[in-house]
This record gives C-alpha cells, structure tokens and sequence, in this order.
C-alpha cells in the first residue's frame, strides 16, 4: 500500500528495512532529518544511532562498526561529505561495505542549501586519495530514493565498498506517495571477512597500510579489477523515449524529473527528443551513450551545475554536446524545453 512520505523520512525507514542496525551522523541542512528520524527508528529495533561530535568522527564511527560486519550507513550534505573524503577513502582501502547518503547542496564552500548537482565530481571520481571508486546511485524520486537504499546495501555488501546514494535538497525537502518495500533484510549477515572476536579461529586483520614490497601496487591493482567488475556487471539507466529520438537529453536526478516534462512537451510539438538518464553515475552509462552516436543524434547535457557530468558524455559521444546548467537552482521545463527547440 502506498503513504505519503517525506523524502528523508522515507530513506531512514528504507535504511531500517534494508537491515541497516547503525548510524553515526551529524546534522547539516537538507540531511539532518535523516539523522532525526533514525535517532528514534533505530533504537526500535534494536539497532544504534550515535550523533556524532563532526562528519570526521562520524565516518569513521561507521569504519569500526563497518568493520564488526554490521550493515552500517551515514548521511551528511555536500560540506558534511567533504569532511568525511578521508574516512571513505580509508574504508576504500579497507575494502569495507558501507552506505553514504549525500544530500547535495550548494558549493563551493558553505555555499547554501539550494539543490545543486555540484558533487557529481566528488562522488564518482573518488574524492579523497588514491586509486578508488565509490559507485554512486542517483535517485529521481522519492521511491527511487527508497529502493536504491535496498540496492546500495546489497552492493556494498557483494563488493565490501562503499556506497554513496546522491541526492539533493529539491529531493530531500518534498512528500511523495511511496510503496515501502515490506521484506525486511537480516541485520546481520554471515561474513567471514569481520572482525568478531577470534572465538577459535585465527585472527583476522583489516588494513589499508601496505608497507611491504609490491604489496600496495598489488591491493591498488586487486581494487582496480574489482571496479571493472562493477563498471560491466552493475551500470543503470533509464531510456525516456529513445526509439527515433534525434537529439538526446542526459539528465539526472531532479535534473531529469524537470527535462521529462520538457521531452513530453517536445514531443506534443513534433520534435523527436528523448532522455537517457544515468542511474548509476559510477559505473556510467558510457556503452549505451557509444551506440547511441551510431544513430546520428546530438546531444543536450542538463544537470544543477556548471558542467560535471557533461565532461563524461563529451567522453562517450566524442562530439560537441550542449549543455543547460544552472548551479544552486533548478530551471523550469519550459527553460528546458526553449533550450532544446534552440539547438534541434
């Protein structure tokens, strides 16, 4: 059955139902309810919430209980997640699963709460150090925000990597009817990588120190082929009227919630538009962009920035792409919609 509910409160619930049994966090607007829905949920079901003295300590709060074999999450927005770049690169290097919700607002710097796609570069390209990725899920919708919850735990449990859920404060902020799923996944799951306590095995050691010869080009090249098993095994996107479109909308997010709307009106005036919008932002949907240019299309970029993910289709499409952006606002369809009978 289907209830209204508000975007975080539906991810806090979504997380509890996945089996998430721990939390750390700490406020920061549009995430914080969130972090105020789980101070409570949790608790019921005998799960742990932990209001953390900063995003620093917060993430790696999740590390150690990441590192017990608990499914584990955080949630923070765009300054917030910042901070916590180390910690993820460290649970990246210790191959440990892990949720992160990423709320995103404004940047740079404090910047404001308005929705903005401004971290596309921070959650796909690996935004601490080293050679690591973090596959990344953008969701549209409220739903979506709660079914990708479900897949992001069970893909950071299958490749013991964190995940990041992309959002923005446009999707953090709305009420929508959502059908929440009703299996409930188990809290805990056997895995025989975690730290529980010898208890009559030998010991176990998770790292990211790689001291000896050869040992840390060897893990970086073990990473490396874990990301090309996801990049071939695990890349979404959503087709939105392709079939004889002639100029493609790449859009994400909120971003293609409101190009949607322009692509309907398009197509009312007989223009042959469609959207190909990237679920997973890491893997990216480079392949089906490729076969797309066998058709002889071209190609409109629209994201809540200046032009992040642009830098990856102009990389697939090998072709001048034009681009709408509007960092820290959204544009309306009908902006869309005069962009695209501009450039048809």
């Amino acid at each position: 059955m289907s209830q209204l509910w508000k975007c975080c409160d539906a991810i806090g619930e979504a997380a509890v139902r996945a089996g998430c049994r721990f939390f750390a966090g700490y406020p920061i607007t549009p995430q914080s309810p969130i972090l105020e829905y789980l101070s409570w949920r949790l608790p019921e079901v005998g799960g742990v919430f932990i209001q953390a003295e900063s995003e620093l300590a917060a993430i790696n709060i999740v590390l150690g209980s990441a590192a017990s074999g608990v499914r584990a999450m955080t949630a923070s927005s765009s300054p917030g997640i910042s901070l916590m770049q180390e910690g993820i690169s460290y649970m990246a290097g210790c191959e440990l699963p892990a949720v992160i919700v990423n709320m995103n607002r404004g940047g740079p710097g404090l910047a404001g709460i308005q929705p903005n796609q401004g971290d596309y570069f921070q959650a796909t390209k690996g935004g601490g150090h080293g050679d690591y990725r973090t596959p990344t899920l953008a969701p549209s919708s409220t739903q979506e925000a709660v079914d990708f919850l479900f897949l992001a735990f069970d893909l950071a449990d299958k490749y013991r990597n964190p995940v990041v859920v992309l959002g923005d404060s446009f999707l953090a902020g709305i009420m929508e009817s959502v059908k929440m799923p009703e299996e409930w996944s188990p809290p805990f799951q056997e895995k025989p990588w975690a730290l529980t306590g010898c208890q009559g095995r030998d010991p176990q050691l998770i790292k990211s120190l790689y001291l000896g010869p050869g040992e840390l080009t060897q893990h970086n090249w073990n990473l490396k082929e874990k990301y090309q098993v996801i990049e071939e095994r695990e890349t979404q996107w959503e087709e939105f009227m392709l079939d004889d479109a002639r100029l493609v909308v790449v859009a994400f997010g909120t971003a293609a919630r409101i190009v949607k709307t322009a692509i309907k009106k398009g197509r009312e005036k007989g223009l042959k538009v469609g959207l190909l919008r990237p679920i997973t932002l890491y893997p990216f949907p480079f392949k089906i962009l490729e076969d797309l240019t066998s058709t002889g299309a071209r190609f409109l970029v629209a994201e809540l920035n200046t032009g992040q993910m642009l830098e990856d289709v102009e990389r697939a499409v090998k072709q001048e792409v034009a681009f709408l952006g509007r960092p820290a606002a959204v544009f309306y369809p009908e902006e869309a919609l005069k962009k695209i009978e501009e450039i048809y």
